[in-house]
């Protein structure tokens, strides 16, 4: 382990280095795939520093109990001893978790996909809740939300929406929630006061490179049509709206947020390669993804993860049978404590494998 911290330490100088130099700077993919990987880096480097001062602290504490010490600073220094071996103990652990080999999408910007599932209108405005929660998510950590295309309902609900977040690490953080999401509240349009349970499906995916997938000249039928729904004045005006079809696969995106049809089609493109990404991953990795399930889930659209209780304040994730009786400050963004035990779940898995 300690050989793989000094060259990921060595790395880590070495990518600091690069990010000042004026040619790398010049080049702004270049300097931007540089600076992920530097950002990957940093916590395992900035634990490993720790764990060495631990550890030299503890060799100083030892080289002291050599020496001849009255008998209240010798019981000093040993209980100290203790304290530094129970530390060094659970950095060691952490730093065995965070050399887990990583998911090669972590890095990526995400693509988030909401639609209303069983339920409804209470469903689709679940749906704008669920919507609201990611932006805030994004903001609290200083991530940009692009609106690729969405869907809504006369009173706000979302019968589907698809937006982008960018942000360094936003797919490791985020990549866990895909699946259904199930709501149990009084709908405000209900007089009886009765409890209804609704779901909504949320897909996560990275946000393909023009050299993670690959798509033939003749791959695409592009065709184009009037917008129609809720937009503004250009609506029902200009055939600006796009649906773009892969013909290999038979994947269709359509988008029409934008006034613009060159808008419109960039956008779709940006999500049909997403989800060709996840595709020919999720293809490539059924291995991987059977193992990982027991403890995680597949991410399935098909599959509940996490129910969502208004009348007890909780939210459940059902994959780790963890609950917190925070929802208000959950749905407000405030989402890390459930995603970090998420996160913490899948590396302990991944550990067990690699033992």
């Amino acid at each position: 382990m300690l050989d793989r911290l000094e060259y990921v330490e060595r790395r880590y100088d070495e990518l600091s280095m690069k990010l000042a130099e004026p040619d790398v700077i010049a080049h702004q993919k270049e300097w931007q795939k540089l600076m992920k990987e530097h950002a990957s880096l940093e916590e395992i480097v900035q634990k490993y520093q720790e764990y060495r001062k631990v550890r030299q602290e503890l060799q100083d504490a030892q080289d002291m109990l050599g020496e001849k010490q009255d008998n209240e600073l010798q019981e000093m220094i040993e209980a100290e001893q203790k304290e530094l071996q129970e530390t060094e103990r659970k950095l060691a652990q952490e730093l065995q978790l965070l050399l887990v080999p990583k998911d090669p999408n972590d890095d990526k910007n995400v693509v988030i996909e909401i639609r209303g599932g069983a339920g409804g209108e209470e469903a689709a405005l679940f749906g704008a809740d669920l919507f609201r929660m990611y932006t805030r998510y994004a903001e609290r950590h200083g991530w940009k939300v692009e609106l690729l295309n969405s869907n809504f309902t006369d009173i706000g609900g979302v019968k589907e929406v698809v937006f982008v977040i960018t942000g360094v690490s936003a797919f490791s953080r985020l990549k866990f929630e895909s699946g259904v999401h199930r709501v149990q509240r009084i709908p405000s349009t209900e007089s009886g006061g009765r409890i209804h349970t609704s779901t909504t499906t949320v897909a996560v995916l990275p946000e393909a490179e023009d050299v993670d997938v690959e798509i033939g000249p003749n791959d695409l039928r592009v065709d184009v049509y009037r917008s129609g729904g809720h937009g503004g004045q250009s609506v029902n005006t200009t055939d600006s709206a796009v649906r773009i079809t892969h013909l290999p696969t038979g994947l269709v995106v359509i988008c029409q947020d934008e006034k613009s049809q060159l808008k419109n089609k960039d956008k779709a493109l940006r999500v049909l390669k997403a989800r060709l990404l996840d595709l020919y991953q999720s293809q490539k990795d059924a291995a991987y993804s059977e193992v990982r399930k027991n403890q995680v889930g597949t991410g399935d659209r098909s599959e509940r993860i996490r129910t969502y209780n208004f009348p007890q304040g909780r939210v459940t994730d059902h994959r780790i049978g963890l609950t917190i009786y925070r929802l208000d400050a959950f749905l407000d963004g405030d989402c890390d404590e459930m995603l970090d035990a998420l996160i913490l779940t899948d590396r302990m898995e991944k550990l067990k494998q690699n033992d």
